[in-house]
């Protein structure tokens, strides 16, 4: 067995053989336990691996650190992607999981350091799922994402995520060969069932 990963985490081992394994990133002020129910109604009996942020933001907790809204410390996103990175490799081999799918399924913050790991570090992941998402960062150097499965998920009302940062995203991965399915609703920032129920069609077709 490995060390053990080390970031604040809770792991649910699934039942479901056939599921990838679901790697919950939450938004701002969230932690491991809040994303475990849209774990489970996006595949049922799917292993669950959910870490909590470590960076504090007026004591809510994230995953990296920002230096105004929509404004990203660049230093820091990137710092704390390769960290959570390493922990996903980690915890691959801490919990014996090293031949399953893995589908990061992030919102907000967690969907952003979600689309930070596709342009830096996508080795570590087969997939994701991003619930208002912008672009977090231009890399000097897009890594290579042909053929991976993207879900972008947007609202058009959304006070927090500029629609044309989520669509500047959908592009740079499809420039770097990803297979990005963007939808949009007319919803804000909060998840509706419009988004539960086309993110779970897409990851069973995807994932079967």
């Amino acid at each position: 067995m490995a060390s053990t990963p080390d970031f604040i985490h809770r792991f649910v081992p699934g039942n479901d053989a056939a599921a990838p394994v679901l790697l919950l990133l939450h938004g701002t002020g969230g932690n491991e336990n809040d994303l475990i129910p849209l774990g489970t109604a996006l595949r049922e009996g799917a292993p669950l691996l959910s870490p909590r942020g470590r960076t504090l933001e007026n004591g809510m907790p994230r995953f990296f650190r920002r230096l105004a809204e929509g404004v990203f410390d660049e230093e820091d996103l990137i710092k704390r992607t390769h960290e959570l990175a390493d922990f996903v490799a980690s915890a691959r081999l801490h919990y014996q999981f090293q031949r399953r799918k893995l589908v990061a399924a992030g919102y907000s913050n967690g969907a952003n350091i979600a689309a930070s790991m596709l342009l830096l570090r996508p080795e570590v992941l087969d997939g994701a799922i991003l619930f208002r998402a912008m672009l977090p960062l231009v890399p000097k150097q897009v890594a290579d994402v042909a053929g991976m499965p993207v879900f972008l998920s947007g609202g058009r009302a959304d006070p927090i995520i500029p629609p044309e940062s989520t669509d500047k995203l959908a592009q740079l991965l499809q420039a770097a060969g990803a297979s990005v399915e963007l939808v949009w609703s007319s919803a804000g920032h909060r998840l509706t069932t419009f988004d539960i129920e086309g993110s779970k069609r897409w990851l069973k077709e995807r994932f079967p």
